[in-house]
């Protein structure tokens, strides 16, 4: 019987976190958590260099003055990372003009089957808008590291196909200003309409009127 994988609770992850980067995420007073969530201790995000779908080299810099909303997940993932796109995809909608400011960047903690094409193709069957990166595993690891996103590779039981293996991965949308600096960080399954909110409030905006709301 395969694993599946494996969506770690919030009480194992702060205690990964706190091994791997020397601090704990402590969540935002009030609501259920749907709001975003602060970072206490080392800086979360920093430089990385991966590969787009086209085959472009792809840095953080690249992406000054906009707003981005980073993912780490893998194509081969059966329902976290699906649900996590999807979700960014109705914040996109939900967003409206406002999305123009905002990059959404999905980045593959798999570089062994997830190729620049295989993450593009990916990506855009959720929305064109999203960015999808990968690179070289050291690249991959240190990108991770940088966001204090943890992944580990589960190797298939006895008899399955050696290609058939999961990740276990840490699954947490970061919202970083356009400067690059972190400013909140939402569960995967975040409530899309709460994360836009927030998200438009950040830019210090308010989210355009719905068609529900104007009829």
């Amino acid at each position: 019987m395969r694993r599946s994988t494996l969506l770690i609770p919030l009480a194992v992850l702060a205690a990964v976190l706190a091994g791997l980067a020397g601090h704990l995420w402590s969540t935002r007073p009030g609501g259920d958590g749907d709001d975003g969530q602060v970072a206490e201790g080392p800086t979360v995000g920093g430089p990385f260099t991966l590969v787009a779908s086209d085959g472009r080299t792809v840095t953080d810099r690249d992406f000054r003055g906009r707003w981005m909303l980073v993912f780490f997940g893998y194509t081969f993932c059966p329902d976290v990372c699906p649900t996590a796109l999807a979700n960014v995809a109705l914040v996109l909608e939900r967003l409206g003009p406002l999305a123009e400011r905002l990059a959404p960047v999905f980045i593959s903690i798999d570089p062994e089957r997830d190729t620049p094409e295989v993450v593009g193709a990916y990506v855009r069957q959720f929305d064109p808008r999203i960015v999808g990166l990968t690179g070289t595993p050291e690249r991959v690891r240190a990108a991770a590291r940088a966001y204090r996103a943890f992944y580990r590779k589960v190797e298939p039981e006895a008899g399955e196909d050696a290609d058939a293996y999961l990740v276990e991965h840490s699954a947490w949308l970061y919202l970083m200003g356009p400067d690059g600096t972190f400013v909140k960080v939402f569960p995967h399954a975040s409530d899309p309409e709460r994360v836009a909110a927030a998200i438009a409030e950040a830019m210090g905006e308010a989210l355009p009127a719905t068609s529900e709301a104007s009829s």
